[in-house]
């Protein structure tokens, strides 16, 4: 073991500082500080080094963290950067938006131990941001290039992994994506506090260096069914994500000012891209001196409450049918909003949005949670008597995504999909039930994690590379 190893019992857990609330509220840059090399090279020789490294297990993508977390704390940092790359084709961005508290760092041993967990995740982001300043993040080399083409629909986590993997094997890759920029929810879903957009065009960029061709503001079904895509391509990869907002039915929906948590997302994001957005500078998806109501629990929630209080929101609450302990955002997360000021007001849902033309306010019922339903979690019991009102001139509904329907969309009925809207796969291929057409991320597994759009990616790259050298194998017999 090496001496560098180990010190978690001299060495207290330490994350990169937050920039000071005030200063923080004022403006979209990313809130943590980075890690010099000295402070990261340390808090990496808190490591363990364990026989069976949980942190691993329970990362999707089974990083060899303990490993780059010792060639950290030796300084060996480009060696590093690669093993770090070896199975994540977007570490700077996973070290950013992971919620590390449920995956690695909430698994460490250390942490389980009390001594506090090693802060894996911005430890990740300092190996790779050193990657990329000292010019060791190249485009891809391809030793023989390849006739056989992919068509990757989707330029999200989950296409660009596959993408990226397809490349490094000489084949020819075409992107389409049907808006103009490059990134899925990572350049229009995602606030520039949690994840600065260069981080997003930097990678997209190296991709388009390495030789794939990307096709934006392409719509399947508009500009081309998924037939002509079929015949134009020895492969489709369809990535496309879920962007259909879940909604809620209660009395005074169609109200105006209630809006769907990506529409707000998406106008903060392109004007923060110096995009003309029309309903952002009307005044209608600015939160400017607005009292905000967002209804949901999760991320997605959370990026909403913490952009409505950067556009200097009068106030901003958030309403949550479950407790804390019961949430499933992150708990950083969770802490960074109420620091910046979010009022959260648990075990509550909206009963009814209350107003004449738009929104004026929503009345709320209190709720109990009971035994475990069947998925585990205590079920939420409205309270009888229990409604009270909350001021509300902008609302926004942060509840989940859905499927779209892709047969329909694409014009392909023989696209079958499932129960949910997701796309039905073959479990261990990825392949749709269309021959040679093959699906991976949120579309086939819901809306999820963007680690888990990435390791979708890598896998069914694998399943294609097979696919195609099967066919191959075929015709030269």
């Amino acid at each position: 073991m090496s001496d560098n190893m180990l010190k978690f019992v001299k060495i207290d857990q330490e994350s990169p500082t937050k920039r000071d609330t005030k200063k923080r509220k004022e403006d979209f840059d990313e809130i943590y500080k980075e890690f010099i090399n000295e402070k990261a090279r340390e808090q990496s020789s808190r490591c363990s080094q364990c026989g069976v490294p949980f942190c691993q297990v329970h990362c999707p993508l089974s990083n060899n963290i303990p490993d780059w977390l010792k060639l950290t704390a030796e300084g060996r940092l480009q060696e590093a950067y690669e093993l770090s790359q070896s199975t994540n084709n977007m570490p700077e961005v996973c070290g950013r938006i992971c919620p590390q508290d449920r995956l690695c760092e909430g698994n460490c041993v250390i942490e389980k131990s009390g001594h506090g967990t090693v802060t894996i995740g911005s430890i990740e982001k300092f190996i790779t941001e050193n990657a990329w300043t000292n010019g060791w993040v190249k485009p891809i080399k391809i030793l023989s290039e390849r006739k056989e083409s992919i068509g990757i629909i989707g330029a999200g986590p989950a296409g660009l992994a596959c993408a990226e993997e397809l490349r490094k094997q000489g084949f020819q890759i075409t992107v389409y994506d049907r808006y103009d920029r490059n990134g899925g929810l990572l350049i229009y879903g995602i606030p520039n506090f949690k994840l600065e957009k260069f981080v997003v065009e930097r990678r997209t960029n190296l991709l388009k260096e390495s030789g794939i061709n990307f096709i934006n503001n392409f719509e399947v079904g508009r500009d081309a069914t998924l037939k002509d895509l079929r015949q134009k391509h020895t492969a489709i990869l369809i990535s496309t994500g879920v962007y259909k907002p879940r909604e809620v039915e209660l009395a005074g929906s169609d109200l105006n000012n209630i809006f769907p948590a990506m529409e707000f997302l998406t106008a903060s994001n392109k004007k923060g891209l110096g995009d003309d957005v029309e309903l952002f500078d009307n005044g209608t998806l600015n939160a400017s001196g607005k009292d905000v109501v967002v209804i949901g629990g999760g991320d997605t929630a959370m990026d909403c409450v913490r952009t409505a209080v950067r556009q200097n929101a009068k106030s901003v609450k958030c309403l949550y049918r479950r407790d804390r302990e019961n949430m499933p955002g992150s708990a950083r997360e969770v802490l960074n909003a109420e620091e910046e000021g979010v009022e959260f007001i648990w075990l509550t849902t909206p009963n009814k949005f209350i107003g004449k033309n738009k929104v004026e306010s929503l009345d709320v019922d209190r709720i109990e949670l009971k035994e475990p339903d069947e998925s585990g979690r205590k079920k939420p019991v409205i309270l009888e008597n229990s409604s009270f009102n909350i001021k509300a001139d902008l609302i926004i509904k942060a509840l989940g995504f859905d499927p779209e329907n892709l047969p329909n969309l694409f014009n392909e009925e023989k696209l079958q999909i499932t129960k949910w809207g997701t796309l039905k796969v073959d479990f261990d291929t990825m392949e749709t039930s269309l021959e040679g057409v093959f699906a991976a991320g949120d579309i086939i597994r819901g809306a999820s994690l963007v680690v888990w759009a990435i390791k979708d990616g890598r896998d069914v790259s694998e399943s294609i590379i097979n696919y195609i050298n099967s066919n191959r194998k075929k015709r030269v017999a």
